[in-house]
């Protein structure tokens, strides 16, 4: 609930719920949770997700030895970012959020936050991700502001595609973009890197929405998940194995070795295994896979800074 605009605390029962994860933010006085969980900065994987690309970027262009200090910005900016996406989403959402198990229980789909309360605290990240984008050259201040319109149209995607999960990749994965023009000029490997996070986003997109496959069918809400249906397995490991295929020409590009695609071999085991455990019925499993993929984006840079630092 609220009254003009303030948050009132909620009962003791209301953090009980599917979406709320029992952690540090539980010690926070209760209008401090509410705005934390809005930002998701009690589920972090989301984070680690938006991050990983940034440093892939760096990476391969070389920029990590350079200039490390970009890391921790990018470390900023993507839990600043992430956070305001999440309150954009959740405010566009609300309706279709409470219509769902997992998510009824939102800050804002549960009236607990005001739309007009979320909207100021989408500004204020949004003002600690303009710190960090001054510290970037121009060309990748452009790049980045660029990314602000799909950026803004993806949550209305799943009102529009059954495949919202591509929209998704290609703003979460816009970092690659960004992480290469803060020290290098665009080229071909930065493109690809690109295209294979989208592929990537994809895959563990795809296996996230299989929690939601009987809501979202009820609420009209369309998914990759969805559109798959008993397909998903093979759909993942499809989009798994495209986005290792336009990493390796990415690599490749990039040293202008075949030996650099050997780099990519620990995260091709990672999406074997991810495909092999996959059960679509198994809301639970689907969750732990899900968020193994912030070792799959590890993997992913690491393999970047082998041929980046070469």
């Amino acid at each position: 609930m609220f009254v003009h605009g303030a948050v009132v605390t909620p009962p003791a029962s209301a953090n009980a719920t599917p979406d709320a994860v029992k952690g540090w933010i539980d010690r926070l006085p209760q209008r401090a949770q509410l705005y934390a969980r809005l930002a998701r900065l009690d589920r972090p994987a989301g984070t680690w997700l938006l991050f990983w690309p940034c440093i892939a970027g760096l990476a391969l262009s070389g920029g990590i030895a350079h200039h490390p200090e970009l890391i921790a910005w990018f470390g900023i900016g993507s839990i600043a970012m992430r956070g305001a996406g999440c309150v954009w989403n959740d405010i566009v959402d609300r309706d279709l959020d409470a219509q769902v198990e997992r998510t009824r229980d939102r800050p804002v789909a549960s009236g607990r936050v005001s739309v007009k309360a979320a909207m100021a605290f989408a500004v204020a990240l949004s003002l600690i991700g303009l710190l960090v984008l001054l510290q970037l050259r121009g060309l990748a201040q452009l790049v980045a502001l660029a990314s602000l319109i799909p950026v803004a149209a993806y949550p209305f995607m799943k009102r529009i595609t059954w495949w919202p999960q591509a929209w998704l990749g290609l703003t979460f994965n816009w970092g690659a973009l960004v992480g290469w023009t803060a020290v290098a000029d665009p080229s071909l490997p930065m493109l690809l890197l690109w295209a294979g996070g989208i592929a990537w986003t994809l895959g563990y997109d795809t296996i996230y929405a299989l929690q939601d496959l009987e809501d979202d069918a009820l609420a009209g809400i369309k998914s990759s998940a969805r559109a798959l249906g008993r397909r998903a397995r093979a759909g993942v490991a499809i989009f798994y194995a495209s986005a290792l295929t336009l990493w390796a020409f990415a690599l490749y590009s990039a040293a202008n070795a075949g030996l650099a695609v050997v780099a990519l071999l620990p995260l091709a085991a990672h999406f074997a295994w991810q495909v092999a455990k996959l059960r679509a019925t198994d809301p639970a499993i689907a969750l732990h896979l899900f968020r193994s993929n912030r070792a799959a984006g590890a993997l992913w840079v690491a393999a970047c800074a082998a041929v980046g630092l070469a």
